[in-house]
């Protein structure tokens, strides 16, 4: 027989999603709201699942244009050129700054592709009922949340690069489609972090132990 593990939900209690705070639910199906901060209280997200499926796989969708199409337009009297982030990145590598080609790989390319994986890899395991690795599981959650709070760093760079090179009539700097992606890439993986429902995580477990007793 396998010891159940004690639970806040086991044990009848909810917890507040913006203070921390374990209380008793009003009822069941309501919950209330949370005695500290006023919060409504949800036992789980609803239709978290649906929802981070929804926006990861919008993301995916604008994660190539983003990567594709230009995200910069330089103009000067003789000439006008248009760069991706690839382009980009390509182009510091050869000119000998490689430490800011790979600042700028890493933070363009790999971490919006691998906030899509993990996501994607979380709702997976948690679908299918998983019940390893549950530790890791949300610290990786834990670190995809981390890496949000720095996500448009990117976006607000290329807004300043434009904001400040605008030597009209020698040379000005515009923005091109791909930002516009890009900026939904990094908006749609943050909104999709803050809608999926890290307890789904520990239900799996939870349950497969009241299937062993």
């Amino acid at each position: 027989m396998t010891a159940v593990a004690r639970t806040g939900i086991r044990e009848g209690f909810v917890s507040c999603e913006v203070c921390g705070l374990l209380s008793r639910p009003v009822g069941a199906e309501e919950p209330g709201d949370c005695p500290r901060c006023g919060e409504g209280l949800e036992f789980r997200r609803r239709d978290a699942i649906q929802r981070t499926w929804a926006l990861i796989i919008a993301a995916a969708i604008c994660y190539l244009p983003a990567n594709i199409l230009p995200v910069v337009r330089t103009t000067t009297m003789t000439s006008e050129e248009s760069d991706t982030i690839i382009s980009g990145i390509v182009h510091l590598y050869t000119s000998g700054s490689w430490y800011l080609a790979l600042i700028l790989l890493i933070a363009s390319v790999m971490i919006p592709l691998t906030k899509i994986a993990a996501l994607a890899y979380l709702l997976i395991t948690v679908q299918r009922g998983s019940v390893r690795n549950n530790r890791e599981r949300a610290r990786l959650y834990r670190v995809l949340e981390n890496i949000g709070r720095w996500s448009m760093v990117d976006v607000f760079t290329a807004t300043f690069v434009v904001a400040l090179i605008q030597l009209q009539p020698l040379m000005s700097v515009a923005p091109g489609p791909g930002v516009l992606f890009f900026s939904a890439v990094v908006i749609l993986t943050i909104i999709a972090a803050e809608s999926f429902d890290p307890r789904l995580i520990w239900d799996s477990s939870h349950g497969k132990q009241e299937t062993d007793d």
